[in-house]
């Protein structure tokens, strides 16, 4: 009986052009531009709802940035912000999550802002609530105003096939629609876990020398399912 090799693959590290655009193309090219040359904005303001992607495209805008030359301090939480010690050191700083940032914060990025905004340098800022609903003092709001200010839509469901296949196509390979709709239907509905289970398949098609079928997804589905209750916890639940 055939072995059965396979990995639960590891999210590739995000990219502007490995994010899903679906709805958010004019975002993505306003984001990258921002990354860049900065369009003379101050700041950049992304909210969405919880899994909307907004780390990755935080996370991709800083990479760019850093691959253009600039300077960038990152921010997984606002609790990690501090103001006089990195507006020297920073043409771009990016907080995750300001939302969530208590009085302490709040004041820290507004004294961050402040000084970034009088360099020329900027602030990019990840939010799960638009601006007018953020639970920051009324002069945060306002200086996150003055710059750029997007709305990260999900991919709805019916997104997600066309998705997930021109995803494949930027790997080198096609998804049929029977793979794509059983993934869809057994996997996984997030799209971090899709992306990883079509990287995974495109590895194990290639180690074990067999097309992408729908008895190869089943296979590697089963086998993963079994590897995470039985062997190891799956990364992210650590």
């Amino acid at each position: 009986m055939e072995q059965l090799i396979f990995e639960l693959a590891l999210p590739e590290p995000p990219r502007l052009s490995n994010f899903l655009p679906g709805r958010n193309g004019e975002l993505l090219s306003a984001l990258a531009r921002f990354a860049g040359a900065g369009d003379g904005a101050p700041g950049f303001l992304m909210w969405g709802t919880p899994g909307a992607g907004k780390t990755h495209l935080l996370r991709a805008a800083v990479a760019l940035a850093a691959e253009q030359g600039l300077r960038t301090r990152s921010h997984p939480e606002p609790s990690a912000v501090g103001a006089d010690s990195e507006v020297e050191v920073a043409d771009l700083v990016a907080i995750d999550r300001i939302d969530e940032a208590d009085a302490a914060a709040a004041a820290r990025i507004f004294t961050l802002y402040n000084l970034l905004k009088q360099r020329g340098a900027r602030v990019l800022a990840a939010s799960r609530t638009p601006l007018a609903a953020l639970p920051l003092r009324e002069d945060v709001r306002t200086r996150l105003g003055w710059g750029l200010v997007y709305e990260v839509l999900p991919l709805t469901d019916e997104d997600k096939p066309a998705a997930l296949a021109g995803y494949a196509r930027q790997r080198g390979f096609d998804l049929s629609s029977e793979v794509i709709d059983y993934l869809l239907r057994h996997g996984r509905r997030d799209m971090g876990s899709l992306l990883a289970a079509v990287v995974a398949l495109d590895r194990l098609s290639l180690a074990a020398k067999r097309p992408i079928t729908v008895p190869l997804l089943r296979e590697w589905l089963q086998a993963t399912l079994e590897w995470q209750n039985g062997v190891a916890q799956a990364p992210g639940e650590r």
